[in-house]
């Protein structure tokens, strides 16, 4: 099997802080903001590690005052400043033979790949070559890394491509929204795999599966006549259902949530929207609303550059109606605390701030400001992507120019998890390839607590990852990566195409399908999968016409 032979591969390997990382982190884990070009464009959308190894010694000599660093350097080649951003780095030039193994797996099996931004490092720059190989082969790739709504986009084009499997590598609400999406274009019939048989959590996913958030959502349907729940697609399928059930419900990604808002205030009279689950997310929109405000744009401003059917009393309206869930966040952004952010604002003033709209109040607020001379961007995954993408372009566009055969560095700090590396190191060293640059180099810094560092009593490993001290998590709340998502690792992927090829009836691979929790299950006699799927539909269509679906314009306004 796979998992045997990367075994070995370890064993007559080296020990290193990366490997230890990898196999603690699977044991723990037991807008669309436009992309913009003028100061004008971006002020439109801103304003458990001790029991496995011995017990912690005194912390990781690393200083607050600088994080960890992975550079990019003009002719391509990498070199990492820090523990953290070594064992990132190690697998960003992946093993050859892994590549050959897995490429070979998933062509026996005809399956495709649909993998998050947040995937494991080593696992992201396998496929990221795989899909480089199938690319030049064929023109044409089963390979795809992306962000969660696209994902289910991507496997839809496998399947008409001829794929007879998917594997989604995500937690465990993602392949339920694949698995939909693919139902919905006639591709029920054609299994999703997750990489594991266990369950695969998500924090801010769960923190909507609990009776406050039910609570929460009755208590605003029944004070407003026009509520409408913008849920966040990062939640369960039955969430989305239950949600439904109780109120007209229809989900959002961080690309496109300010978009749904702006929209369906234009055409529900008086709604009340209740965003859940994620806490800092909606309270960033609620910060940018106001920034919108406070920056004195006029109607004429705000018709132009945010929606043309709002001024600055509709926009007032909008933000005043948002009513944000208290308790939810996501473990990872969860961390970008007050050390976090005071290093960032008294030690990186020249570096470019990315934050993800997940990420807590003042973090946000950092790269908010900055985004105001074009210094940051605020966003979604897709969005840092862009951002540091048309950045590094812009550079070497200007060196060639102006050369003045100096290096020049520009710096990022990546406000969200530290997965997103694999794919901006590819994008910036196609750009640095393409044009030859001589001088521009890209550092990309992972804003990682002092906390977040724990040394150990051994001579091999100088630290160790861990809920309450691993570098890249912290005490203080959060981790760097998430260890949920790592629960997809090399091996696990391997084994689950073998599996494919050996017998795709195997009664094993049932435990790797997506949850079935609401099959057969109704709710107030409404079938729950349609109920849970409804609110991912009317997202598509929004996407698709840019108008909300009149079905559910009318739950809202006609009478009961």
């Amino acid at each position: 099997m796979f998992a045997a032979r990367t075994l070995q591969r370890f064993q007559t390997g080296s020990r290193n802080v990366s490997t230890i990382q990898k196999k603690a982190t699977k044991i723990f884990a037991s807008i669309s903001l436009t992309e913009s070009k003028s100061r004008s464009d971006i002020n439109a959308m801103t304003n458990l590690t001790s029991r496995l190894f011995s017990a912690p010694a005194a912390a990781y000599n690393q200083t607050v005052d600088t994080f960890p660093s992975i550079v990019i350097g003009s002719d391509g080649n990498l070199s990492a400043q820090g523990p953290f951003a070594e064992s990132q780095a190690q697998f960003l030039k992946p093993d050859m033979e892994s590549v050959k193994t897995l490429s070979h797996s998933l062509k026996g099996a005809n399956m495709g790949v649909v993998a998050h931004y947040y995937m494991d490092v080593e696992l992201q720059g396998v496929l990221t070559t795989i899909q480089k190989q199938q690319l030049e082969e064929t023109g044409t790739s089963r390979i795809a890394i992306a962000d969660s709504l696209a994902m289910g986009d991507f496997a839809v084009k496998m399947c008409e491509d001829g794929a007879t499997s998917i594997a989604c590598l995500g937690v465990d609400f993602m392949s339920e929204s694949v698995a939909t999406i693919m139902t919905r274009n006639g591709f029920g019939h054609i299994p999703v795999y997750r990489a594991t048989s266990k369950h695969i959590g998500c924090s801010l996913a769960e923190s909507a599966e609990n009776d406050s958030y039910r609570a929460w959502l009755q208590k605003g349907n029944t004070e407003n006549d026009s509520a409408l729940h913008v849920v966040y697609i990062n939640t369960s399928l039955e969430t989305k259902a239950v949600s439904n059930s109780i109120v007209p419900t229809i989900t959002c990604t961080s690309s496109n949530v300010m978009a749904t808002m702006l929209q369906a205030s234009v055409e529900i009279p008086n709604v009340k929207i209740l965003y859940g689950p994620d806490t800092y997310m909606g309270e960033n929109l609620v910060t940018m609303f106001t920034a919108v405000l406070d920056a004195g744009w006029d109607d004429e401003k705000i018709a132009k550059d945010m929606h043309p059917e709002h001024n600055r009393e509709s926009i007032t309206k909008l933000r005043d109606s948002i009513d944000v869930y208290p308790n939810g966040n996501c473990v990872v952004h969860h961390m970008f605390g007050n050390e976090v952010v005071n290093t960032v604002r008294e030690n990186y003033d020249d570096a470019y701030v990315t934050a993800h709209l997940e990420v807590p109040g003042e973090m946000f607020e950092i790269a908010m400001d900055k985004s105001l001379d074009d210094k940051g961007v605020v966003g979604s995954t897709s969005d840092i992507l862009k951002f540091i993408s048309r950045k590094v372009a812009l550079a070497v566009e200007e060196e060639s120019e102006n050369s003045t055969g100096s290096k020049r560095r520009l710096k990022f700090i990546l406000g969200t998890e530290a997965g997103m590396v694999t794919s901006i190191v590819k994008s910036v060293q196609d750009i640095l390839e393409a044009s030859k640059s001589s001088s521009v180099e890209a550092e990309i810094v992972f804003p990682v607590s002092s906390e977040a560092v724990t040394g150990v009593d051994d001579d091999d490993i100088s630290v160790v990852p861990g809920v309450s001290g691993g570098e890249g998590c912290s005490t203080a709340g959060g981790c760097a990566t998430c260890p949920f998502m790592k629960m997809n690792d090399l091996d696990a992927l391997g084994d689950v195409a073998d599996m494919v090829i050996q017998d795709p009836d195997d009664i094993k691979l049932k435990a790797h399908l997506p949850p079935q929790r609401l099959t057969g299950k109704k709710i107030n006699g409404e079938d729950a999968i349609d109920l849970g799927s409804e609110p991912i539909l009317y997202m598509r269509h929004f996407m698709q016409n840019k108008t909300m679906p009149e079905k559910l314009v009318q739950k809202l306004t006609s009478p009961s």
